[in-house]
């Protein structure tokens, strides 16, 4: 094993051991996360999609085992969860019957991505858009549970966690022969296109009541093991993920000024797992995967877990989201958050 690839074990070890642990009450009443895999818990379950994670080894080292989410254990919005003092993680849209849905709902779903046709060649999918539609839906439930009065009182104290964009890239702009997006834009204009549209979305949130944005960058989505030999990764997609993140970073700077009585924070995913997305890829992925770069079903994952930053090929293990969940919570250097982290943003 290399030295880079030892410091990032030693980098694992030392954030997973000083792991943040809550206490009392949640610090925010509700929480709404919007996104893709990254965060999706079960949304994609009984989709017709490919995109679906609802099997074994999937959810391995989870306490209820497989339940949707893409990965060995607890996704990263799962652990924000944990920091933020809730005693249960917050319910798929999909599997809200019986759910406390004031205090908050998950709407991510596999594949999808901020364009209605992302992800689509792999099957049904859950759009930003559709997202949206999917929090209207909820928010005149929970006006009837509370009243009309008090409501925005209550939405206004959530956070919003809102992951996505990945998908508009691995599974859209550099797939051009399912998408026509490549031939159509180049970088920077897909990026304004995609902003522009994440930002009507943003905002049409913030109509339905929302004042708190914790907004995700992309990783580095070139360096994820799918498709790549050795310690391979493409520089192009890389570009890519870092010009939108530039351009989503502006947006926080702009809405702050914007909307009133908003606060929209940036997490710069890019920069907080760039160590534990660069090792050799031979010792990145867990499991074994088929041609999609999933997990192919019932087939036993690696037993080290938590030495592998990726369990699939397209998927953090348990350990990078500790990792990332620690570091957008309660930020150590300035650069992981921005204007702020998410501890202190719940707190305003």
């Amino acid at each position: 094993m290399d030295c880079e690839a030892k410091l990032w074990l030693l980098v694992l070890f030392l954030f997973s051991s000083a792991m943040h642990c809550a206490i009392g009450e949640p610090q925010v009443p509700c929480i709404f996360i919007f996104g893709d895999s990254l965060s999706d818990n079960g949304n994609n379950n009984d989709l017709a999609t490919d995109a679906k994670a609802n099997y074994k080894p999937y959810g391995i080292d989870f306490p209820d085992g497989p339940t949707g989410r893409f990965t060995n254990g607890l996704t990263s919005v799962d652990i924000i969860t944990d920091l933020l003092g809730f005693d249960h993680y917050i319910p798929p849209y999909a599997n809200t019957k019986d759910s406390n849905i004031v205090e908050g709902v998950n709407y991510a779903s596999g594949a999808a991505g901020i364009r209605n046709e992302t992800g689509t060649h792999m099957g049904q999918d859950i759009s930003m858009g559709l997202q949206l539609e999917h929090h209207k839906d909820i928010v005149s439930q929970i006006s009837t549970k509370l009243g009309s009065d008090k409501v925005q009182q209550h939405l206004n104290k959530c956070l919003y966690y809102v992951n996505t964009g990945s998908n508009d890239y691995l599974n859209n702009y550099f797939l051009p022969q399912h998408y026509p997006t490549n031939g159509k834009y180049n970088t920077n204009q897909y990026a304004v296109a995609l902003i522009q549209e994440h930002m009507t979305y943003l905002k049409a949130l913030y109509e339905l009541g929302a004042r708190k944005f914790s907004l995700f960058g992309l990783s580095l989505i070139g360096c994820v093991p799918h498709g790549k030999n050795g310690s391979l990764c493409i520089e192009e997609q890389n570009t890519a993920a870092l010009v939108f993140n530039n351009k989503l970073k502006a947006v926080v700077d702009r809405f702050n000024k914007e909307l009133p009585d908003a606060k929209f924070i940036f997490i710069n995913t890019a920069i907080i797992t760039e160590n534990s997305f660069k090792q050799d890829i031979k010792i990145l992925t867990c499991c074994k995967v088929g041609s999609s770069g999933q997990c192919i079903p019932n087939e036993e994952p690696c037993l080290d877990r938590n030495l592998h930053p990726f369990f699939d090929e397209f998927h953090p293990s348990e350990m990078v989201n500790k990792v990332l969940a620690n570091m957008a919570y309660d930020a150590p250097v300035p650069a992981f958050a921005y204007p702020m982290d998410i501890s202190h943003l719940v707190k305003l």
